[in-house]
């Protein structure tokens, strides 16, 4: 595990490194926090420590530049002033940066005994860095800025895109964030249950409630409840949960008593609820409500030079998961990836990724997709007018997918056999007949014969 300090002093450093060595901790140290030129920083390692850095300066710098990576922080004064300051800031804890080295190692390895949670937690946040699309970038900084506030956010995105780990992510870096985070499905809930399920009930209320249950509203009191898929929650559960909005009150079913509870909402969906609202299926004073901070997950199709580098991250995760050698994407593959349409986003890219790990050979990755999706563009998909072998495709630094297979087929197959055509393609030799079929290549004569 890898643990950044950042602090002006090197002795501290030295000592901690020393200290922790035993414990299977690596430190590195930079002197000083840059939050323009270390914007990364949440990339690089396990758990940040920062010293000597007044945020004041530049409010949500430290949350910017370090998340989703855990940060604790290091003060010459812990009082109730500084670890609330650091707290908005974004740190997970505050340490007295005077203390004997001993206390320092036994909270440090204490913290880094969390390695799988903190791991997690990384590993979910990565699917929502990007260093290159636009709109990632400024989702990110929106969630930042969202987190910081107890105002009802509406995530929107189709299916697939990451909406639940949006919710996540500003529910993590919020003052919530050592609260509980409830999450609902309400597609998964049969429209009899759903109430009962998120208000409660009490003993009697209805035939089979042979005890009292606490809602799921109620099991969030303190911290934060997603609605995921909040456009298929019943009419008469829009109406509770509009007065839950309102009056911050729920009143379990068969009860007189009112409870006051202290929630966050966060609702999702892949449906156009303004639209809903129009036709009567969804109440219009409910969707006005939740509609209040807005974050639009985009699709992984627009998501740019951002999917071939998050399909690598998947491939280094899911190799230790399966148990495989981690393998690059060759070139075709990458091309393949770039130009999918991905209609199941990130859940698909992760899926077509395991898959390819667990079928493919060689020391390349061989990706795999349906004929008919291949590539963005039409033209892509539809065979063309079988060429000659001694046609001459020029030379072009952006080739398409089709135009890469064909030029490198064209060009090789008649000092290749099949096999060593598709071991230099990475792919199979099944994909490498299914290809020729759909491009309309035909195979040498001269290997023919």
């Amino acid at each position: 595990m890898q643990v950044r300090l950042i602090d002006s002093c090197q002795k501290l450093f030295e000592k901690i490194r020393a200290a922790v060595a035993e414990h299977d901790i690596e430190v590195v140290h930079d002197t000083h926090f840059d939050p323009e030129g270390q914007e990364w920083l949440g990339e690089q390692s396990d758990l940040i420590v920062i010293g000597d850095y007044d945020d004041s300066q530049n409010p949500g710098s430290i949350q910017k530049a370090c998340w989703p990576t855990p940060v604790v922080r290091l003060s010459n004064q812990v009082d109730t002033a500084t670890a609330l300051a650091a707290g908005r800031e974004g740190a997970l804890d505050i340490y007295d940066r005077s203390a004997a080295i001993g206390d320092v190692t036994q909270w440090l390895v204490q913290l880094c005994a969390e390695n799988a949670k903190l791991t997690t937690e990384r590993a979910q946040g990565r699917e929502f860095q990007s260093k290159h699309c636009p709109a990632m970038r400024s989702l990110k900084n929106m969630a930042l800025r969202v987190a910081q506030t107890d105002s009802t956010v509406l995530i929107t995105g189709e299916t697939g895109t990451g909406k639940e780990l949006a919710a996540r992510q500003v529910h993590t870096v919020s003052e919530r964030r050592m609260a509980p985070l409830i999450t609902v499905n309400c597609a998964a809930i049969p429209d009899t249950l759903i109430e009962s399920e998120l208000f409660g009930y009490e003993k009697g209320a209805f035939t089979g409630a042979t005890s009292n249950h606490i809602g799921l509203i109620e099991a969030a009191d303190g911290g934060t409840l997603f609605l995921d898929e909040i456009g298929e929650l019943p009419l008469a559960a829009q109406a509770r949960l509009l007065r839950f909005l309102q009056e911050g009150e729920i009143r379990q079913i068969g009860s007189v008593v009112t409870k006051r509870v202290n929630v966050r909402l966060i609702c999702a969906t892949h449906r156009d609820l303004a639209q809903l609202a129009a036709k009567n299926d969804f109440r219009k004073d409910l969707f006005y409500r939740i509609d209040v901070l807005r974050l639009d997950v985009p699709p992984l199709r627009d998501r740019g030079e951002d999917i071939i580098d998050m399909a690598q991250w998947f491939i280094e995760q899911l190799a230790v998961k399966l148990g495989v050698p981690s393998r690059p994407l060759d070139l075709l593959s990458q091309r393949l990836i770039s130009g999918h349409h991905w209609p199941g986003n990130v859940r698909e890219l992760q899926n077509v990724i395991e898959r390819a790990l667990v079928m493919s050979t060689g020391p390349t990755l061989q990706i795999d997709l349906p004929s008919e999706a291949n590539a963005v563009e039409p033209s892509l998909s539809e065979p063309p007018a079988s060429p000659s072998s001694t046609e001459v495709i020029e030379s072009s630094d952006e080739l398409s997918l089709e135009d890469y297979f064909q030029r490198f087929v064209l060009e090789h197959q008649e000092a290749m056999n099949e096999t060593e055509l598709a071991q230099k393609l990475g792919i199979s030799r099944k994909c490498l007949w299914e290809r020729r079929q759909r491009f309309g290549i035909p195979r040498s004569k001269q290997k023919l014969a």
